[in-house]
């Protein structure tokens, strides 16, 4: 029997976050016990639906069922150009409109971004959607979510790896899962690649000493070539975390027998 469990942190990404449902996917097949999840963004969707008991695959078919620009009702708001209205509608119906935290088969910590006082807010106990709905509301894009006295949005813009929640717990190996490499290739043609760029180099730079204490770090690089708006490629992008961390196999089994 293995001597540790791990405890995940699933990285925000967009559509490059479908990674993480075929990582969970390899870890089921090879098993590896996961005890505990934190999520930020697209990988807070991630945790949420896997700590919930829904297989990986299964995540990925609902994923391919939603039709995005039907969950994109313009808001035109002075805060942002899009309702979370029909994305709250189709996590109620999968999830349930009163679901809890204490809900879940796994522990799991959500993070998402003060925007008034300027700090990431961790959320673990008590109403599941509002703190997920926060957690992905990607700023200028989607309204703040107004939500316990705050107005929260996407916590990536802080911690896109949120680790902290795992860190200093008794028999839990910390697996950050990074699914935003950066290509040093990458063209920039025009104005909306420039800033999709832009973002992700910021974004990117709060998780470098987040990685770094992560017993182990899961960032497969062929994510490199999509974008964060490339839904309609899930299949490969699931394959990707799915190949990556099998081929990681000893080095996670490894790390669950390190004393």
């Amino acid at each position: 029997m293995p001597a540790h469990q791990l405890g995940l942190a699933l990285s925000g990404g967009g559509a490059r976050g479908i990674a993480h449902l075929g990582v969970l996917a390899a870890l089921d097949e090879l098993q590896l016990p996961v005890a505990q999840l934190a999520g930020v963004s697209s990988g807070a969707i991630a945790s949420v639906f896997y700590a919930a008991g829904f297989p990986p695959r299964e995540i990925l078919r609902l994923l391919q069922e939603t039709n995005v620009v039907r969950l994109t009702r313009p808001a035109f708001s002075r805060f942002g150009l899009l309702h979370l209205d029909a994305v709250s509608q189709l996590l109620a119906r999968h999830l349930g409109t009163t679901a809890n935290f204490e809900d879940l088969r796994l522990p799991l910590t959500l993070v998402a971004t003060d925007l008034m006082a300027g700090e990431s807010v961790y959320f673990n106990s008590g109403p599941l959607l509002p703190p997920l709905l926060a957690s992905s509301a990607v700023p200028i894009v989607y309204r703040p979510v107004e939500y316990q006295g705050r107005q929260l949005v996407d916590g990536g813009l802080l911690n896109n790896l949120p680790v902290e929640p795992l860190l200093g717990q008794t028999g839990l190996r910390v697996v950050g899962v990074n699914c935003n490499p950066i290509n040093s290739e990458a063209r920039i043609p025009n104005f909306r690649r420039l800033i999709e760029r832009t973002l992700h180099l910021a974004i990117n730079a709060n998780t470098t000493s987040r990685k770094a204490q992560c017993d182990l770090l899961l960032e497969p690089p062929d994510l490199r070539h999509y974008r964060p708006l490339s839904y309609k490629r899930g299949t490969e992008l699931f394959d990707i975390g799915y190949r990556y961390t099998l081929a990681q196999a000893d080095a996670l089994a490894a790390l669950l027998q390190r004393p």
